[in-house]
């Protein structure tokens, strides 16, 4: 599978500012990505601290007893139980099918960046993926995009979830998913390797229970033989190691909120944007009411001293919140503010794996990890990869295209070039004569008609619309005819729009990794995985 190394921005201006290490951005971090002298001072400083590395690697161990396996993942285990072990770690919500193929991309760059890292640094490295159960946004992870016609066509779990849920507590219907995924594969065409994706489907969806089951099952079929380790922040065992933790960001909620607000200020000051909504209530943490089934966000009161959420219906004292801390730690779960911390203090991270808007967020973090006498992880962009089919290659290469400007706009500016240079010319002089015509007569016919009838003009105006309408409709129908003559070439235009940029998003924000399974196999994945990926901050377009 050839590999091709484009620069590309990112897709905000400060990642993009990251992807270059400039001046601007490194006060906001602890280390330089990409470099070892970086990663040589990071693992010393995890050899600083101490970690529950068996603890972790126990519960992972239970965890993943009933997804797919491997001997890379029981040696994976073992290795994280090592005194000198370290993870790359990264993250991402449990979309159904996996979402997005922005998902399977952190996937592939947490395993390839560790096994480059354990080569480099000479100690055992864990590729390590947190599955964001705890989120309850279900409308962000219950649809995948499929093309249909040369356009994009969303499709939409049929399951209705009305409360606030965590993904990891929402069950699986079996037999509406596996209807619903059945016709899905089947709406994308039918290939050669349509029956045995089908039946790989059927059997995730016959092991899963909840949807964070669903994503676990395949991500760990795809890439179980490549040592991959899973968490779930939603799971209530996992929150049962994260007690004593908790128990630190309550007793800190203030000094954690301020010092994220003086960051911001800082970043602020510097002239980006900040990405962390926030303000001096902000606890940072949830309460999970499973009673009402029902993720709620706490804030702090200063006036009653006292954690309250959902304008007051619930309220905790510090004291008790402590304890619920101690009793329950499954009742409560991190927000995008704590939950990097809590991830530093369970895992030695040599390397976090971001995407463009989690390096703008972690930026946001610096002084609430310097409060707890913590440092950032180095923070390494995700590969962006773009699937690049070889029939769109060749319309690319018929129509004369550049290939990074595809990638960047698409080609709507190239197509209207070539849409300019077939129209018919003196067909559009011939409409724009009549039409100015037209207007030149009737404003003689409305000077009359006011001097005869001004009751009438309105008539007149609308009668005068009617033809422009239908002169209008003819000569869209003629330059049709012009766009039909050129219908191959056009269809190009489209057809590597939809691969590359559909709907002007890129590729790997819009379609699903079934799409590429179905056309290209069950070993897609592991063809992929074969390629060298250099983190350098390059796109990565893969010749499939």
């Amino acid at each position: 599978m050839e590999i091709l190394n484009l620069s590309l921005p990112a897709t905000n201006r400060f990642a993009s500012n990251y992807l270059e290490q400039s001046v601007e951005i490194q006060p906001f971090f602890h280390y330089r990505f990409n470099d070892v002298q970086e990663d040589m001072k990071r693992i010393a400083e995890l050899s600083s601290r101490s970690f529950p590395r068996i603890e972790v690697a126990a519960h992972i161990e239970g965890f993943m007893e009933r997804f797919p396996s491997s001997d890379a993942v029981k040696n994976s285990i073992e290795k994280l139980k090592a005194s000198n072990s370290a993870v790359v770690i990264g993250g991402q919500q449990a979309g159904i099918l996996t979402g997005p193929l922005y998902s399977i991309h952190k996937v592939i760059s947490i395993i390839k960046l560790a096994e480059q890292k354990e080569r480099q640094l000479g100690i055992p490295i864990i590729p390590v993926f947190w599955i964001a159960g705890e989120d309850h946004d279900f409308q962000e992870v219950n649809h995948v995009f499929v093309p249909c016609e040369e356009k994009i066509d969303k499709w939409t779990y049929p399951e209705k979830v009305h409360q606030k849920k965590m993904v990891s507590d929402i069950t699986l219907n079996k037999d509406i998913c596996l209807s619903w995924v059945e016709n899905l594969i089947e709406n994308f065409g039918e290939t050669e390797y349509t029956n045995s994706l089908l039946e790989f489907a059927e059997v995730q969806i016959s092991k899963s229970t909840t949807f964070v089951d669903f994503f676990a099952n395949i991500i760990m079929e795809l890439f179980k033989d490549y040592g991959l380790l899973i968490v779930d922040s939603g799971n209530r065992e996992f929150r049962q190691l994260q007690t004593d933790f908790f128990k630190e960001q309550i007793v800190h909620h203030e000094a954690i909120t301020f010092s994220l607000l003086e960051q911001q200020r800082l970043i602020t000051k510097n002239g980006f944007p900040i990405t962390i909504e926030a303000n001096e209530k902000a606890a940072n943490l949830f309460y999970y009411n499973e009673r009402a089934n029902e993720r709620i966000l706490l804030e702090y009161d200063r006036e009653i001293d006292c954690f309250v959420g959902k304008s007051g219906t619930i309220t905790f004292t510090k004291e008790k919140l402590v304890v619920l801390a101690e009793e329950n730690p499954a009742a409560l779960s991190n927000n995008v503010v704590t939950r990097p911390l809590m991830q530093e203090w369970l895992f030695p991270t040599v390397a976090f794996i971001a995407g463009p808007g989690e390096i703008a967020y972690w930026a946001e973090l610096k002084l609430v990890f310097e409060h707890f006498h913590l440092k950032m992880p180095p923070i390494v962009p995700r590969l962006n990869i773009t699937f690049l089919d070889r029939s769109v290659e060749t319309d690319v290469s018929e129509l004369n295209l550049n290939l990074i400007d595809i990638l960047k706009n698409g080609t709507k500016q190239e197509k209207e070039k070539f849409l300019a240079a077939i129209k018919d010319k003196e067909l559009a002089e011939l409409f724009s004569r009549t039409i100015e015509q037209l207007g030149k007569q009737y404003k003689l016919i409305e000077a009359k008609t006011e001097q005869l009838d001004r009751a009438l003009l309105p008539m007149l105006k609308k009668n005068e619309n009617y033809l422009l309408k239908e002169i209008n409709f003819m000569q869209t129908k003629l330059e049709n005819a012009v766009k039909l003559k050129h219908d191959v070439l056009l269809k190009k235009y489209a057809r590597i729009d939809l691969a590359l940029r559909p709907d002007g998003f890129p590729q790997e924000r819009v379609w699903n990794v079934f799409y590429y399974l179905n056309k290209h196999g069950l070993t897609f994945m592991k063809n992929v995985m074969a390629g060298t990926f250099e983190f350098d901050g390059r796109h990565k377009v893969l010749k499939v």
